[in-house]
C-alpha cells in the first residue's frame, strides 16, 4: 500500500471513532469541535444560537484537523482540510443534516432542528487535503484563555447555617 492510502484510513478510522476534534482555521486558536464523519469528510453544524461557533472555518479556507483517542484523549493524528460550506437545502446538505442530526445531544427543538438548522446556522465540511502532520515533539499545551464563566466563587454566609439546620432534621 502507497503512504497516501495508509494516511487516509488513519484520518478515517481515526476521526469515526472521536466524537470530538480540534481544529483551526486561518485565524484564532484551535477549538474543540463535535462532528461526524460522512463521505470522506468531518462534518460539522455551528454558528447559531445555541450551536458551537466556527471562528475563521469560511468557504474554501484551510484548516489544521487534530483528532484525539476516545478512550486515552491524547492526540491521534494531525491533518490538513479545505473548509466547504454546504448550501442549506442541497442534497449533500441534506444527507449530512441527517446524520448530524443523530449525534446532536439535547437540541432544544428536537426533530424541527433541520429547520433551524437551515435558517440560522451554517453546515460545513472539513475535506482531507492529503498527508497527516508530524507529531510534535513537545506537549502544545496553551493556558486557558479569557473567560468571564467562573466555577469557584466565595461560600454565601448563611449557607453553612443553612446546611446544619437540614442535618438536625
Amino acid at each position: 500500500m502507497t503512504r497516501e492510502l495508509l494516511d487516509r484510513a488513519l484520518i478515517e478510522e481515526a476521526t469515526k471513532k472521536s466524537g470530538l476534534v480540534w481544529v483551526e482555521g486561518p485565524t484564532g486558536p484551535a477549538r474543540a469541535l463535535w462532528h461526524v464523519w460522512h463521505e470522506g469528510a468531518a462534518c460539522l453544524v455551528g454558528d447559531g444560537p445555541g450551536e458551537q461557533p466556527l471562528p475563521g472555518l469560511a468557504d474554501g479556507a484551510p484548516a489544521q484537523v487534530t483528532v484525539r483517542s476516545k478512550d486515552k484523549g491524547g492526540r491521534l493524528v494531525s491533518w490538513s482540510a479545505t473548509v466547504v460550506e454546504l448550501p442549506p437545502g442541497s442534497e449533500a446538505w441534506t444527507e449530512a443534516v441527517a446524520e448530524l442530526k443523530g449525534k446532536r445531544l439535547n437540541a432544544p427543538d428536537g426533530e424541527a432542528v433541520p429547520e433551524r438548522w437551515a435558517r440560522e446556522c451554517r453546515v460545513v465540511r472539513l475535506e482531507p487535503t492529503g498527508a497527516t502532520a508530524p507529531l510534535p515533539d513537545g506537549s502544545l499545551a496553551e493556558p486557558p484563555r479569557p473567560t468571564p464563566a467562573t466555577t469557584r466563587r466565595p461560600v454565601p454566609a448563611g449557607l453553612p447555617r443553612l446546611l446544619a439546620r437540614r442535618k438536625r432534621r
